[in-house]
């Protein structure tokens, strides 16, 4: 059985996807996200999202974590950088937990699921929840993209075997 993960890195939420199956055959799937206040610092926000995606890591012992590929819009760099840091601890969970990661830029991600690299956070998951037969819409948004990206590392690293 192979076992991937997705993450959309964010502050307030970091999306987690977790895609299984064997072959190109999916057998199981599940999505959350892990959450911080804007109360507390920002390192204690940064050692949360590292703790709880440690914790899950080495819970589902995935073959490969897919992260999105932190980007930065002109009006708003400080995001960015905060986005970067976010990534951060995310890449070091993976490699403390021993799972191997690889980024995907978002558009690539809309591309390969939605066949439109500009497509909407709805579209994307209307697309998401469609290749996994999911009635009910996929919430936080976060585990949205994250599933998806999953679900492109689980088609990825099958086909490549």
């Amino acid at each position: 059985m192979t076992t991937i993960i997705g993450i959309d890195p964010g502050l307030a939420a970091t999306g987690v996807g977790i895609i299984r199956g064997n072959g190109l055959k999916i057998e199981g799937y599940s999505f959350g996200s892990i959450s911080t206040s804007k109360n507390n610092s920002l390192p204690s926000r940064l050692d949360h999202i590292f703790s709880k995606l440690l914790q899950i890591l080495k819970d589902e012992n995935p073959d490969l974590m897919v992260v999105e590929e932190v980007f930065s819009l002109a009006k708003y760099p400080k995001s960015g950088i905060t986005l970067g840091q976010v990534a951060g601890v995310v890449m070091l969970a993976g490699c403390r937990a021993g799972v191997s990661s690889i980024e995907i830029p978002v558009r690539e991600a809309k591309q390969v699921l939605t066949g439109n690299g500009n497509a909407s956070k709805k579209q994307l998951e209307e697309a998401v929840r469609r290749r996994l037969d999911h009635n009910t819409p996929i919430k936080p948004d976060h585990a949205s993209d994250a599933v998806g990206l999953a679900l492109i590392g689980f088609y990825r690293y099958n086909d490549c075997r």
